[in-house]
């Protein structure tokens, strides 16, 4: 296909390898470029015939690079490069902090809009797809209540809590929706949940040589703000299980609006997703919404935008035309 979207890459830890893949998949794009803070010789990418640049070389590609993917982390990384580099390129980013999103929105906005660049903010899964489904949910059923569970899903922040723990060698935890909690809401009841009654927590540990299982496992159930107030489980179990069994990132939730409609008539609207990788998934998002940030650009519509703001059929390398014959 003539006149692909260029697209270039701005960190390369587990989501800039996912973009990476998610890339070649969609033949309507090509990336031109990674920009990484590791020297990058030390950078090996899925493909060699992709050069690997310093990232405070990248303001001499502007020509060059028509949307920029932004994969560095929420916590640190994206505050500081969000803003700066929405004012030389189109860029799009996860950034998932939920409760600052709107401070994060107005900073990279007032650059985008003197830049004249377009930037999509906090695409992905939760917030993103989940986003949409909770915004849909209220608008279509208003007399109702929306609920979000998360897992079955490695948690990064509880696994490193984890091995902090003294006689843990290795291991990983596990958050998981309660069945129980989940029926109660697709049967319309409308409860009150708490966070306890809506995940359970499940821990896979390495003991070190000699330390005691009842006193890890004492340790981590009672751990305060990661583990007292929640129903936990601790396995023990082998390096080789550990390596065979939870080597991956899965991932996954579902967003339930429940409501009435009329007089008293239960309805129930469920969005759901089950991920082997969370980061090759939120990829596969980030590259989609590339897409649409650079047919915005295209049009002029500048500034920062959220998943809330992006017209569904943007998304897609089909045409207007193809879109309502296939697909409506």
């Amino acid at each position: 296909m003539n006149n692909k979207i260029r697209v270039g890459i701005a960190g390369y830890g587990n989501l800039g390898r996912g973009v990476e893949s998610a890339i070649s998949q969609n033949e309507d794009m090509t990336l031109v470029g990674v920009f990484t803070r590791r020297e990058p010789v030390d950078v090996q990418l899925l493909s060699d015939q992709v050069p690997v640049h310093k990232l405070d070389e990248i303001e001499s590609f502007k020509d060059d690079i028509d949307v920029l993917i932004l994969c560095g982390g929420s916590k640190n990384d994206l505050p500081e490069q969000g803003p700066a580099l929405a004012k030389h390129f189109t860029t799009v980013d996860s950034y998932d902090t939920h409760a600052k999103i709107p401070e994060y929105f107005a900073s990279v906005d007032e650059v985008a809009q003197a830049a004249g660049t377009t930037a999509i903010i906090s695409v992905g899964w939760d917030p993103g797809l989940f986003s949409i489904n909770r915004m849909m949910g209220e608008a279509i059923l208003p007399e109702g209540e929306t609920y979000t569970f998360w897992g079955k899903g490695l948690s990064q922040g509880h696994s490193d809590a984890v091995r902090r723990v003294d006689g843990v060698k290795a291991g990983v935890q596990y958050t998981l929706p309660a069945e129980d909690a989940m029926n109660r809401v697709r049967n319309g009841e409308l409860p009150e949940l708490s966070t306890k009654e809506k995940h359970t927590r499940e821990c896979y540990v390495v003991l070190e040589e000699g330390a005691s299982e009842e006193q890890v496992r004492e340790t981590i159930v009672t751990m305060p703000d990661y583990f007292a107030d929640y129903n936990t489980t601790v396995n023990f179990i082998t390096e080789e299980e550990l390596r065979r069994d939870h080597a991956k990132m899965p991932h996954g939730g579902f967003v339930i609006r429940s409501g009435k409609t009329g007089e008293s008539t239960d309805q129930v609207i469920e969005f759901s997703l089950k991920l082997d990788s969370n980061p090759e998934f939120t990829s596969s998002v980030l590259v989609a919404y590339a897409r649409a940030a650079h047919k915005l650009q295209q049009k002029g519509d500048t500034g920062a935008k959220t998943v809330y703001d992006i017209a569904p059929g943007l998304l897609s390398p089909k045409s207007p035309a193809e879109i309502r014959k296939e697909l409506l």
